[in-house]
């Protein structure tokens, strides 16, 4: 198996409802880039994992905890294990960058969605 890959090579999975990720698994972390849908709610949930993150087009309003803020392209966010959080996607959908420690093993099984276009790069 090669250290390297483009998005563009990468599975396309769905990983909620109007979010799709291209995932890259390492043993003790994943990183995905996230395509998420206009007006996509992602519900308030939490995970072991530890979660950075980094918006690079659209729009979000992120609820981590108890604070929120308004996303563009080029915030981040930390969220630190099992606190809940939620995200209401923009009306231009949006693409993220998420790292998970540890690894999201979930993901591994998340299942296949039609082939697309990446939405980034």
């Amino acid at each position: 198996m090669s250290a390297f890959s483009s998005v563009s090579s990468l599975d396309l999975r769905q990983i909620w409802g109007g979010v799709h990720g291209r995932v890259v698994h390492g043993d003790r972390l994943t990183l995905g880039v996230i395509e998420l849908d206009a007006g996509t709610v992602i519900p308030e949930h939490s995970h072991e994992q530890e979660q950075l993150g980094i918006c690079l087009t659209g729009s979000l309003a992120f609820r981590v905890g108890d604070e929120t803020r308004e996303l563009r392209p080029g915030d981040a966010w930390t969220i630190p294990s099992n606190v809940p959080h939620e995200v209401h996607v923009g009306p231009d959908g949006a693409v993220v960058i998420d790292v998970f420690a540890p690894a999201r093993a979930d993901w591994l099984d998340a299942p296949r969605a039609e082939p697309r276009a990446e939405r980034w790069p």
